[in-house]
């Protein structure tokens, strides 16, 4: 989505807003991706839904209970842990190149 002409032209009208890219594989180095994920896990998943109202209507009511307590998600290896841990994960994918 961030190459679309309507998404390009909107960062050129919003220079204040840069886009950053992880790599291929790496969500999990984003946190946002990381709250959806933890979202889907813990309630669209394990959540009956009759119908797109009823997942919507969870959905809302999870996430109103996250915010009456949140927790920021703290990581547990530094950033020299994770970097040699990706370096590794890259050499064991033909192709990946780094």
């Amino acid at each position: 989505t961030h190459k679309a002409p309507t998404v390009r032209k909107w960062l050129e009208t919003h220079p204040r807003f840069h886009m950053h890219f992880t790599p291929t594989y790496s969500s999990w180095l984003n946190q946002v991706e990381r709250w959806f994920a933890f979202l889907t896990d813990k309630q669209i998943r394990r959540g009956v839904h009759k119908n797109l109202q009823a997942l919507e209507r969870d959905i809302r009511a999870w996430i109103a209970r996250w915010n009456e307590d949140p927790k920021p998600f703290v990581w547990t290896k530094d950033a020299d842990e994770i970097l040699q841990r990706l370096a590794a994960y890259l050499d064991r994918i033909p192709g990946a190149g780094h």
